[in-house]
């Protein structure tokens, strides 16, 4: 998910290696804080598959800044994966809120917009539930647990929630 999110956030605008930890730290630092020992080699990775290009820029201080800039190849990649994105991406919160930060960026494709969110609505409409009796999902109701049925019931309001919307965006999709 790091490399959407590079790519993503420099489909925005360029930005230099601090703004970029910053706007990842957002996005996804209260879950997966990114250290340095990952981003630098993942900025070098990309700019080795020529993903993105780094410019030099005089610097407010002495020393100069390095900007990133995102190539064509760049963009390319960044829309394969969007338009495709892998099941993990689809079924961990995490990583679909990686894929909607940035699904925008298929502005001129709404249809290949409203095939993800029908790969995401396709699985929350599965039964499921954080606890098991054999193979039967439990339901909140079913738990004494105070703690446990917290969960589920949040689970479930937040499920829920996010139907509601991704039915009414895939509505607004399909009349596009």
């Amino acid at each position: 998910m790091l490399k959407l999110a590079i790519l993503g956030f420099l489909r925005d605008r360029p930005l230099h290696g601090y703004e970029l930890r910053r706007h990842l730290a957002a996005l996804t630092g209260h879950v997966r804080p990114i250290s340095d020992g990952t981003l630098y080699p993942a900025i070098k990775r990309l700019e080795a598959d020529d993903l993105l290009v780094r410019t030099t820029e005089p610097g407010t201080a002495a020393a100069p800044r390095h900007t990133l800039h995102l190539t064509e190849a760049g963009r390319t990649a960044l829309l394969d994966r969007l338009r495709t994105p892998e099941d993990l991406d689809i079924s961990d919160e995490n990583r679909w809120f990686t894929v909607l930060a940035f699904l925008r960026h298929l502005d001129d494709e709404p249809g290949a917009q409203a095939a993800v969110l029908r790969r995401r609505l396709a699985f929350l409409s599965e039964p499921a539930s954080f606890f098991y009796d054999g193979t039967r999902p439990v339901g909140a109701e079913e738990v004494g647990d105070p703690f446990r049925r917290g969960m589920l019931l949040i689970a479930r309001a937040t499920t829920e929630t996010e139907l509601a919307w991704l039915r009414d965006t895939l509505a607004a999709l399909d009349r596009a």
